[in-house]
Formats: structure tokens, sequence, C-alpha cells
């Protein structure tokens, strides 16, 4: 696909399934049927191992412990309960592609890396997390597709130590996402004033990565310039996995994409011209009409003349160039000005 064609006609809604297959292959394909139901654009799968993100140990540096929805686990447990099988990768490609809908993945480590390019995914996302991991910016950036680059533990010089990554191995196909790793994430936190600051900032397309509850944010961020919009997709908050609080059921994620497709068409273009409803609407203006029988002769007043409602008349502003002038014939109450009936 050509994710910055795409980015130029519509915003790009992106359901992520991250631990919510609860390590269920069934429930996994189940849920990417329901993310196209649901208006999807993208399927995103996050690609590692317990192994290939920390390693397996109890000691303090391990437990986690940041007043975070997973406190009380070690790293090495909370992604052995959240990773995605490697072996289900495929077959949930084949899955998302045969529904039309667009398959990648955030990696984790080169092993990852390579493992997608195998599978050909046409564009890469990298996790917030991951946004100080140069080399492995600059190996996913090197294999020329586009890339998706969380921003939710960001300091400005992070961000653009990223971008210059991926634009120093020749790649300039960035796509930056505004994000708060904070899970959910509080309202007073999301900021997404910061959206068209970093469009502009870093010359590239920016979207949102949302944790918080509800759908408000996202449709907010469209009306921002928001490009890109990433949610947590779950098929039902019965089940048991660590990222269910922050995620969309169904219903919810479909009532989203209809209102973030409500917003970007309203959004539009800057424009002043009328519609042909507008102008028909124009009938219900205000314009100058008589309001009292005339003479000929008989001079025009505030009291004879009025601003009113419909808009057959002369326009309002030239009520004071009227005043004092005279009619050219007898005028019947109810008869729009003109210039005409004027002497």
């Amino acid at each position: 696909m050509d994710l910055f064609r795409t980015l130029k006609e519509k915003v790009f809604i992106v359901a992520e399934l991250s631990a919510n297959h609860a390590q269920d292959l069934n429930l996994a394909k189940e849920t990417i049927h329901a993310m196209k139901e649901a208006g999807a654009d993208a399927v995103k799968l996050q690609t590692y191992t317990p192994d290939t993100m920390t390693i397996n140990s109890r000691k303090e540096h391990f437990l986690i412990k940041q007043g975070t929805l997973w406190d009380g686990k070690t790293f090495y447990d909370l992604y052995k309960e959240a990773y995605t099988p490697w072996e289900w990768h495929a077959e949930l490609k084949e899955l998302a592609e045969k529904l039309g809908l667009v398959f990648f993945s955030t990696p984790f480590d080169k092993t990852a890396v390579d493992f997608l390019e195998e599978l050909n995914v046409p564009i890469y996302k990298i996790a917030s997390f991951e946004i100080t991991d140069i080399p492995l910016i600059e190996y996913v950036a090197s294999k020329g597709k586009p890339v998706i680059i969380s921003t939710g533990i960001a300091t400005l010089s992070d961000i653009e130590e990223a971008v210059n990554a991926c634009r120093r191995v020749g790649n300039d196909q960035i796509v930056l996402l505004k994000c708060v790793s904070t899970y959910p994430t509080p309202l007073e936190d999301v900021n997404l004033r910061t959206i068209p600051n970093m469009a502009e900032t870093f010359g590239c397309p920016v979207g949102l990565s949302d944790h918080t509850l509800g759908i408000s944010v996202p449709i907010a961020a469209v009306a921002l310039g928001a490009r890109v919009i990433e949610k947590h997709f779950i098929l039902s908050k019965d089940i048991d996995s660590p990222d269910r609080e922050f995620s969309l059921t169904p219903d919810e994620f479909k009532e989203m994409v209809k209102a973030v497709r409500e917003v970007e068409k309203a959004l539009g273009k800057v424009t002043y011209e009328l519609t042909e409803k507008m102008k028909k609407s124009r009938e219900f203006a205000r314009s100058l009409f008589v309001v009292k029988h005339m003479k000929k002769g008989e001079v025009f007043t505030e009291e004879n003349v009025k601003s009113i409602r419909p808009g057959y008349g002369l326009h309002p502003k030239y009520l004071k160039d009227i005043l004092g002038k005279r009619a050219r014939k007898d005028i019947e109450k109810g008869t729009p000005l003109s210039w005409d009936l004027i002497d």
C-alpha cells in the first residue's frame, strides 16, 4: 500500500490487537473480523517474545512498580502474558489482507524485523519505549518502508534523534504519533495542541496513539490535523487481558470510526464560497421592504421602510441612502424595495 497517498485521502485508522487475544488464536481471528466490521483500515500486532524484551529475573529492577495496571508483575511475566506467538503472524496477516485490512506490526529487536521482512509487511511501527533505540530505528528504516513512530515517553530531542535516524539511512517516510505512555491516560496529560506543532517542527504527518478512555480524544485529534488514529481493540471487556481497561470494544470502535469520518468530512477546505443550498438560504436574509402603503411623491422614512425578512429587496446597507428620497409611484405595503421605485 501507499501509506502517504492514503494519508492525503483520509485518516488512517489502526486497530491495535496487542495482548487482547488472550493467547487464543481463534479469539485473535475473531477480533480481526470485528475490526473490519468496526471500520478499521489496519490491524497492528506487536512482534516480540519475553526473551527479546527482557530477561527472566525477579530482581528489583525487573519488578513493575510504577503505579501502572501491571504493578507487582515482572517485565518477563507481563510480556509472556501479552506477546503474540510468532507462528500466528502469517495466518493473521493472510486473514487481515483477505478482509481488506492492512496488516503491520511493531518489532522490538532485529530478529523481529527480519521475521516481519519475511512476511513482507508494508509498514513498521516503533513503540514509544523503543524511541531511544536508535540502532533498531536505523535498522527498521533501512528496509525502505514507512515508519510510524510513537512518542509516548519522548522528549523533543528524542523525537529529533529518531527522525534523524530514519533520514540518515535514506528513509523520509516518517509518521509521528502523539502519544502518552500512561495506561489509561488522564485527559489533562494528552495535550493535543502538540499535534500541529509536531507536524510543523518535523515536516511529516502526525497522528495519535491513544490510551485514554473513550473516543473523545481521537475525534478531537482529527480536528487538529491528526492523519493516523491508533486505538487498542478488544472483542469484549470480559477478556482477561492486561490492556483491556484502555481498549475499545467493537461498538465503541465503530462509533469512533463514524465520528472520525464525519469530522474529516466536515473539516473540508478553506473556502468562503456559497453552496447552492446556501445561496437559496439567502432568501431568508433581511432586505428593505415598504411596510406601509405609500403614495407617489411620499418621503421614505424609518416608519415606512424597514429591514425585514425575506431577502428580495435592496440590501439593508442602502437604508441611509434611501431615507429622505421620494416614491416614484404608489407602492403597496409588503413590496420589496428596488431602485426603480425611488426618485
